[in-house]
């Protein structure tokens, strides 16, 4: 009931929000901190099948594996769209979790000369991030300093990254990752597309609550200095949350989508990128799911290989995202983190986000897909590209072999 309770407050918060920014854009001289400082005070704190095992050969390139990978996936396209729950978490509840006891050994870990990492790294692991809340608050009480403070000021790099990462809550770090991602010049639109394109509504929605909170400005205005053209457009219709959640499908609807999209694209001279825009961004994930199998009745393409075909950049990268979140978000990240990992350095930004933002969410569901198309677990990959307590922490995060 508390959850729910929660969830109705940042929805009302968030439509509120946009009601300011339409109001804003009519009457520029009002300012947003006032009312931003009275609506902080409100807040309170996917299982495809496993498609078609012909992926045999580990000395393929990784896109012609990612490929198949997804050709394997448009086969599927027909079953029931996977459930974004927690049977695919690999960070749970701790049984005879005890906040106050954990706050003493954070604390006696980051005593003294030297911070034994390797106690961080147990305990904030091992805790769901429910109880890494709990922990947090047990934390200030026992020492005046806030967890994170402190995790910032002991540990550096990748270390203090991840470490802050585990105990921030999502939506904190999904807000965390956006103003990064902002941050100088330019922006870093990879990260933008990882977050708009693989989140719920409502995920999306506390996203905007904490970004409010943090800086008393709308993520939307932000968006807006940021990026720009299709692009744009598109993320910032993702940005307002409100794509159908259904779960229902409507196959005339779907029919009608998907020739829209083929008129759209390979049946014109140039691409009509805001229909694509309107229909994916727009589109519940199941609807999203049989386009695709309507699309591929009426072309040789996939709908993917199309948006492909027809567009670049950004717009491109966003889109395909889009449609390989509706085909299988673990296999999503399965490839994101393969390409994390690949090549002559690691990108650990992108593997602290993803292995934290999903570890309680489809990890174990991400890693049967890495396994799928590479061949080698996803663990085995974090224990030949990381060492030290970072790559303690990330396995541990992985939650074990496959």
């Amino acid at each position: 009931m508390k959850r729910r309770t929660a969830n109705i407050k940042c929805h009302a918060v968030f439509l509120l929000m946009n009601s300011i920014q339409r109001v804003r854009e009519q009457h520029t001289h009002l300012s947003a901190v006032g009312v931003s400082l009275l609506l902080t005070r409100t807040l309170t704190g996917d299982r495809r099948d496993s498609f078609t095992r012909s992926l045999r050969s580990s000395e393929e390139d990784p896109p012609v594996i990612m490929c198949s990978l997804w050709e394997s996936l448009e086969d599927e396209m027909e079953r029931e769209a996977p459930s974004t729950q927690s049977e695919g978490a690999c960070i749970k509840d701790k049984l005879g979790f005890n906040a106050e006891e954990d706050a003493e050994a954070l604390k006696g870990a980051m005593k003294g000369f030297g911070t034994k990492e390797n106690i961080l790294v147990e305990i904030l692991t091992q805790r769901s991030n429910k109880q890494r809340q709990l922990i947090r608050e047990a934390y200030e009480k026992l020492t005046g300093e806030t967890l994170i403070h402190d995790l910032e000021s002991e540990t550096r790099s990748s270390m203090e990254d991840v470490l802050v990462a585990l105990v921030s809550t999502p939506a904190e770090f999904d807000c965390h990752e956006v103003m990064r991602a902002m941050k100088g010049a330019g922006s870093k639109d990879s990260i933008l597309i990882d977050i708009f394109a693989s989140r719920t509504n409502a995920q999306i929605r506390a996203l905007n609550a904490v970004y409010l909170k943090e800086t008393e400005n709308l993520l939307v205005q932000d968006l807006r200095k940021e990026v720009s053209g299709d692009f744009g457009k598109a993320l910032l219709l993702l940005n307002e949350a409100k794509r159908d959640e259904s779960t229902s499908v409507d196959r005339s609807m779907a029919r009608k989508d998907a020739n829209d999209l083929h008129e759209a694209s390979e049946k014109k001279w140039g691409t009509d990128e805001s229909k694509f825009i309107e229909i994916l961004c727009g589109r519940s994930i199941s609807q999203l799911r049989q386009i695709c199998v309507e699309y591929k009745k009426l072309s040789d393409k996939s709908l993917q290989e199309s948006i492909e075909s027809e567009m670049t950049g950004e717009l491109e990268e966003l889109l395909v995202a889009i449609v390989k979140c509706a085909k299988s978000t673990p296999a999503y990240f399965a490839e994101e983190l393969h390409k994390s990992m690949k090549g002559g350095g690691t990108d650990e930004a992108t593997l602290c986000r993803i292995m934290v933002s999903r570890s309680e969410i489809d990890m174990l569901d991400i890693r049967k897909s890495f396994k799928e198309f590479r061949e080698y677990s996803l663990l085995s990959a974090l224990d030949s590209d990381l060492s030290g307590d970072y790559g303690e922490c990330m396995k541990t995060i992985c939650g074990g072999d496959d």
